[in-house]
């Protein structure tokens, strides 16, 4: 179970970068310049759970079926909030209206939210 979280938090992290770096270099001329903070703020949040998976996989303090739940949470969260950012930013750049899927955004967000929220419960439980 550590291994794939941590496997999973090196691709998040990698991709990370890589739209990082493209956002900041190859959206410039693209976009608008609230249009790129707006795609570094995907970028950002998706390079927080890259970590907080990292963090997960490397603890000895969560069970694996719970490790498991956050990591489906993150992952589903980070595709749906930082994904529905980069195309909501980059929306002018595509023949398809982002703006139709915006709604994913937030519940990504809440999943997000979700997966922190799964590790504090879990830890609470815990009488070490």
């Amino acid at each position: 179970m550590n291994r794939k979280i941590i496997l999973v938090a090196a691709i998040l992290g990698a991709i990370a970068i890589v739209l990082g770096a493209f956002g900041a270099h190859g959206l410039k001329k693209l976009i608008e310049p609230e249009s790129i903070a707006v795609f570094e703020t995907g970028v950002k949040y998706q390079m927080y759970h890259a970590l907080f998976l990292l963090f997960l996989g490397n603890t000895a303090l969560v069970s694996d079926k719970v490790k498991n739940t956050i990591l489906w949470l993150v992952i589903i969260g980070v595709a749906f909030f930082s994904g529905s950012i980069y195309f909501l930013a980059c929306n002018n750049l595509f023949s398809f209206d982002f703006k139709k899927i915006g709604i994913i955004t937030p519940i990504g967000g809440l999943l997000l939210i979700g997966a922190w929220i799964t590790l504090f419960l879990h830890l609470i439980k815990q009488k070490r």
